[in-house]
């Protein structure tokens, strides 16, 4: 290989030595991560063994408001009329303002994981006792972000502009009833306006991978509701009578050819489930009314109202013809969580550099659904994912979030601080303003 010329060399060391040369931000995040990471792995601990449900965590969100204003922000609390907890850092110099998300409810879940801080809470749940879990991570979340506003408190006077911490509740909400909506309602995207919003998920995966993409990352949700009305008759007599499980279970098999052949699939995924169908009470009687309920998930938002049209009309119609009706019901949940593509492209050469090139990976949309797509819809937003499987357990087959045998590492927590931080710094030395 032939040298370079000697000016050509000379020009070129400078970048090269000024592309090696660490970054002092950058330095001061990873030494305040490091000091931080023992009080988060007890604050995850903390929470995770006392987990509450959806609009019930008045407990976690106290910790969190003491946590904040003990280092100093402006906090505030029961935001939107709900458990809803704002933190405030205005940083020593003017500029943008970047909104962190994370979310704080646990699942009525039954923990299987043997830790020692395991959850032993027991709740009744739609009638049916069992146990209270933060099977999906967000006890990890919550305490992440505790972290990383101690991490930027710490170094507000290097910041250019602001930081709004929002610690949701509810994320888990039934039927579309998010936590992300009453506090949007109430401003939280406001009073300074919210020009970029970051959140990050905890999945399985390998250890400290980080995944990220530009446009959708999680699906709509939209749940239904069919309510089939025949007519009653001697189960030995059906001719008598219009048999609502029969009619039912046709409608049933009639949702699925919306995926399998009404809807191009080549454009976006889409799922149609019936999650629970209930009708009768005796062997030999025929009842006048069964019930299905069910979700609707898609990557796009003109398949989601199309898919929503052709239930309504899959049922109806299928009804009539055996000469039932049938009632559809649409609960309206959350949108498309769609990562704004600029934002993303930001967002990855900071996320390489926290963690290196190699443990960051395109992302790909799945089908759960998540209301960080109403932070989104205020300002770009971009939501990326964090593996946190324990090294002793293989990540391929381990247990999905939801599960009751979710685990996550208390190794990630220290990283995810890493990731947030240094997004929401960047952002701010970026000087960028609303994309």
């Amino acid at each position: 290989m032939r040298p370079l010329p000697a000016a050509l060399a000379l020009f070129l060391l400078p970048a090269a030595a000024a592309a090696q040369r660490p970054d002092p931000l950058v330095e001061e995040i990873d030494r305040r991560a490091k000091a931080v990471a023992p009080r988060v792995v007890e604050w995850r601990h903390d929470i995770h063994e006392h987990p509450e449900l959806s609009f019930q965590e008045a407990r976690t969100a106290a910790l969190v408001a003491a946590h904040l204003r003990r280092i100093g922000l402006e906090v505030q609390e029961e935001v939107g009329g709900v458990h809803g907890v704002v933190g405030i850092l205005r940083g020593g110099k003017p500029g943008p303002t970047v909104a962190l998300r994370a979310d704080m409810d646990a699942l009525p879940v039954t923990e299987l994981v043997d830790v020692p801080f395991k959850s032993t809470v027991r709740t009744v749940y739609n009638g049916v006792e069992t146990g209270v879990m933060h099977a999906c991570g967000h006890d990890m979340h919550t305490a992440i972000l505790m972290g990383t506003a101690e991490v930027l408190a710490g170094m507000r006077s290097q910041l250019a502009g602001t930081v709004k911490f929002i610690f949701q509740p509810a994320e888990e909400g039934s039927n579309g009833g998010g936590g992300a909506k009453p506090m949007i309602a109430a401003g939280v995207m406001e009073a300074p306006t919210v020009d970029a919003v970051f959140a990050l998920h905890v999945f399985p995966g390998p250890l400290g991978q980080v995944e990220v993409n530009g446009g959708p990352r999680q699906a709509s949700a939209d749940n239904f509701r069919i309510v089939v009305r025949g007519k009653q008759a001697h189960g030995a007599m059906p001719a008598t009578g219009v048999d609502p499980l029969v009619v039912g279970a046709q409608i049933l098999l009639g949702l699925q050819t919306i995926v399998s052949r009404q809807v191009d699939l080549t454009e976006a995924p889409l799922v149609v489930t019936v999650g629970a169908f209930h009708g009768g009470l005796r062997e030999n009687i025929i009842p006048d009314t069964a019930v299905m309920i069910g979700t609707i998930r898609a990557l796009s938002p003109d398949i989601r109202r199309e898919a929503i049209a052709r239930l309504q009309r899959t049922a109806t119609n299928i009804a009539e013809a055996s000469g039932a009706t049938a009632e559809v019901t649409i609960i309206e949940g959350y949108p498309v969580t769609v990562n704004d593509p600029a934002l993303a492209d930001f967002l990855t050469p900071v996320l390489r550099r926290t963690v290196g090139a190699s443990r960051v990976a395109a992302g790909r949309p799945s089908m759960p659904a998540e209301d960080f797509s109403r932070f989104q819809e205020k300002a770009p937003g971009v939501m990326f994912g964090l593996a946190v499987t324990p090294t002793a357990v293989d990540w391929r087959t381990a247990a999905s979030n939801h599960s009751p045998l979710f685990q996550g590492d208390d190794a990630a927590l220290e990283i995810g601080v890493r990731l947030m931080a240094n997004a929401a710094a960047e952002y701010l030395r970026s000087g960028r303003p609303r994309m």
